[in-house]
Parts: C-alpha cells; structure tokens; sequence
C-alpha cells in the first residue's frame, strides 16, 4: 500500500505560479512512477504530467513549456512547478502512483483556482 497527500493548492491569479507536493508513504519502494491529473468540474480527470522510476517525463500539450514534474527520491516527494497560470488550469489537481505490479494509487486532491 501506498498513500499520497497532495498540499500547495490555492487560489491565484492568472500568469502566476504555484508549487504543488506529493508526499508518499508506505511501500514507496515498490513505486514505479507517479502522475499528476487534473479534473475540473464537469470535466473528465486528464494525466497533466508524469514521471517514471527512471525520471523520464511526460506532459500533456496543455502544459508544456509551463508546468514541470520534478521528484525527490530521498524525500519521497513528487512536485509539480506550475508557471503561466491560465483560468483554465483551475481544477482539482491528484497525485497519483502506479506501483510495479500495475496498481494505482491516489491521493485525495488538492484545488487550484486560477482568477482574477
């Protein structure tokens, strides 16, 4: 098992920045990469950024160039530096794991509201 807990949400304006951490607990060895999705009201959850065991990233086109996922393996953190915020990043934004037999964690969500 493994538990994650998503801090650093809040509200800001648009073209600001903001950080958000994930912090794992448990069996954080047997974590093979970890994601952060989004899902705005009325809207379906969508991967925002991931990164793999073996720090290979991906992001999805929304994103690139303003967001990066970042992970500290000695802290057990998985971080997510938002820049360039738009009104249409606001959401609730979830860390997610998938462990190396395939099971996918989640963490209960952290909200970002971008507004002037």
């Amino acid at each position: 098992q493994v538990q994650l807990v998503e801090s650093g949400g809040g509200l800001v304006q648009p073209g600001g920045s903001l950080r958000l951490s994930c912090a794992a607990s448990g069996s954080i060895f047997s974590i093979n990469s970890v994601a952060w999705y989004r899902q705005a009201p009325g809207n379906q959850r969508e991967l925002v950024a991931s990164v793999t065991d073996g720090g290979r990233t991906n992001y999805a086109d929304s994103v690139k160039g303003r967001f990066t996922i970042s992970r500290d393996n000695a802290k057990n953190l998985v971080y997510l530096q938002m820049n360039g915020l738009k009104p249409e990043d606001t959401a609730v934004y979830y860390c997610s794991a998938v462990l190396r037999n395939g099971v996918r964690h989640w963490g209960k969500g952290t909200l970002v509201t971008v507004s002037s």
